[in-house]
């Protein structure tokens, strides 16, 4: 009689057991989809928090709307968390630009996230955007990659809050 050792138990007990997961798909859309947003965002956020204590991210939206029709005309959308803000997403239309709007609002968001707790602030813009503007309101040019149109790059900035 075969004396059975444990490696040949642990290949028994993996024949025996039925594989219940089927094999995962892979989805590709250039759709927005809220769901998995909320369920990365949570996966990630509990991640984190694991590993930190912490479970501190929350949007940070400074808007400008018009006043009499309260229509938001732009704006800046990000996040912070664990001591850092996200700049994501700012834009003003023409109209609005170079009145010092822009700067009213970046420092709007600066202000939120040191209430916030945040040391530092980390964004990436396009060459040519707005680089310029954040290097004047003292963020730092940290990294650039080369992006299209040819000639273009994407530019990372960072500013010490």
């Amino acid at each position: 009689m075969k004396q059975s050792t444990p490696r040949d138990s642990v290949k028994a007990l993996q024949s025996e057991e039925p594989n219940t997961m089927p094999h995962p798909q892979i989805e590709i859309s250039d759709q927005p989809n809220l769901d998995a947003e909320r369920l990365l965002g949570n996966g990630l956020a509990a991640f984190n928090e694991a590993i930190t204590g912490a479970n501190d991210r929350k949007s940070l939206t400074v808007l400008v709307r018009d006043p009499g029709t309260r229509q938001i005309l732009g704006g800046i959308t990000g996040k912070t968390s664990l001591g850092m803000a996200f700049l994501d997403l700012f834009h003003l239309p023409d109209a609005l630009r170079g009145s010092g709007l822009g700067s009213q609002l970046l420092q709007a968001f600066e202000d939120e996230a040191r209430r916030r707790g945040c040391l530092s602030a980390v964004l990436y813009t396009l060459s040519f955007q707005a680089p310029a503007f954040y290097q004047k309101q003292g963020w730092v040019r940290f990294g650039e990659v080369p992006c299209l149109p040819a000639g273009s790059s994407r530019v990372f900035l960072s500013k010490a809050l």
